[in-house]
């Protein structure tokens, strides 16, 4: 895993996954102490930042075995990115999902053409189920953060990062990453440290599902002891990846948590500041960067909104409870 895959997957990239901006507003200013720089990857394709990884890993696969179709297990970011790449290159793909994720993700990964396989998320083992389909069918199984295609396209923010940051100044700051198992947090730390050494990606999490905050912190893997109870369903994994936390243990600053009620709060914010739709999962940076301002170092903090994906009911719930 490399600074030259990641740029090899900018390249295939080009005119399919969307360039994000960097946003920012005088009033998230104001609550965090400090400037704070937005990357809304919520207005990604299909709302997620996970397109890039998944169109990465489906353009790199040779064309014989591209033809056979893909498997891929998701909660339901994952699970969109890889259906519209694999119908934007007019391929097979099933999805396994767990019973409980989000109806809206569940809906459009079905929209996008995917067949969708639900599991129990508590007694099941996805891993089990994605490889014995894998076998029977002749699908290749993309996984949603421990690939090395997939990290290289999710490190295609991160390399957008460093040239948008440039553009406004900010060589030296914290990168706040919303962070499951990895995948995203990695590739950004990768780009990073070739195209933008002062900045530092930093995971965010949430909390009672904290798994590489203290992975970072014990310098081994740590598992998560539940494996649902948390609204943040997008970024609650068993554990940081193989191939994910070699590189964040090296390239990383330490790791955050926020309770759910942040997340809602800036998701609360989110719309109301800078007029985007973030799901929990997607506002756990923000709420670390606007409400732990403590555990943030310098003058300016760069923050991925990571995903929009949320059900309108949770949705008007942050609005209701949390808006002025």
């Amino acid at each position: 895993m490399n600074i030259d895959m990641i740029r090899a997957a900018a390249s295939r990239a080009k005119g399919h996954v969307r360039r994000t901006p960097l946003l920012n507003s005088p009033f998230l200013d104001e609550i965090a102490g400090r400037r704070v720089l937005v990357k809304p990857e919520c207005l990604q394709h299909t709302g997620s930042f996970k397109f890039r990884g998944g169109w990465s890993a489906l353009s790199a696969l040779e064309p014989d075995t591209r033809r056979k179709g893909v498997i891929a297990f998701s909660s339901g970011n994952h699970a969109q990115g890889v259906a519209l790449a694999a119908k934007l290159h007019d391929i097979p793909a099933v999805i396994i999902m767990p019973e409980d994720a989000p109806a809206l993700k569940i809906a459009n990964t079905r929209a996008f053409g995917a067949e969708v396989i639900l599991y129990d998320r508590v007694n099941g083992d996805r891993d089990a189920i994605g490889a014995k389909l894998a076998a029977d069918q002749g699908l290749t199984l993309i996984k949603p953060f421990d690939e090395p295609q997939v990290i290289a396209g999710q490190g295609t923010c991160g390399l957008e990062i460093a040239e948008q940051a440039a553009d406004v100044g900010v060589e030296t700051a914290d990168v706040l990453v919303c962070c499951g198992g990895g995948g995203l947090t990695s590739g950004i730390a990768l780009a990073l440290q070739a195209d933008a050494p002062g900045l530092r990606a930093r995971p965010v999490e949430p909390e009672g599902f904290d798994d590489v905050k203290r992975s970072l912190a014990s310098g081994r893997i740590e598992r998560n002891n539940m494996q649902a109870g948390s609204i943040c369903d997008a970024i609650v994994t068993p554990s940081p990846g193989e191939i994910t936390f070699p590189i964040m243990q090296r390239l990383c600053g330490p790791g955050l948590a926020v309770p759910d009620d942040d997340c809602l709060r800036a998701m609360a914010d989110a719309f109301l500041r800078l007029k985007i739709v973030l799901e929990p999962a997607g506002a756990v940076a923000l709420a670390a960067a606007l409400y732990h301002p403590e555990t943030v170092q310098g003058d300016a903090v760069i923050v991925i909104a990571s995903g929009g994906n949320v059900d309108p009911g949770l949705f008007t719930d942050a609005l209701t409870r949390f808006s002025v």
